[in-house]
């Protein structure tokens, strides 16, 4: 299983990204998949995770911010950000749960700074 996440970038506080994390297979063969994230001198943490019946959970911090959403048809999994602010600066990790198995993609980097 290979997941492949990229759109990370420099951005101003208040704007907006969207990262994407394609999968080597049907995203429905995983029971959930979500990102993290990780800044420097801090442990990882879940931003957001999204259910194989859909629905969604966010890290309080994010909420209202940030929406996670799928498209079946590309085997992808999107979060998109807005209203960024410097504290969301970091290493962003898409991850995928199928049964006891984990599996992550590669780091996008993003940096909100003026």
């Amino acid at each position: 299983v290979q997941l492949q996440a990229s759109g990370g970038g420099l951005v101003q506080p208040g704007g907006s990204l969207r990262l994407s994390c394609a999968a080597s297979l049907s995203i429905f063969s995983f029971n959930y998949m979500g990102w993290y994230r990780q800044a420097p001198g801090k442990q990882r943490e879940l931003v957001a995770l999204i259910r194989g019946g859909g629905s969604p959970d966010y890290l309080d911090s994010v909420k209202g911010r940030f929406t996670i959403f799928r498209d079946n048809s590309k085997n992808t999994v999107y979060l998109e950000m807005n209203s960024l602010k410097p504290e969301d600066t970091a290493v962003y990790y898409c991850q995928a749960t199928r049964g006891i198995a984990a599996y992550w993609g590669q780091g996008t980097l993003v940096t909100v700074s003026s």
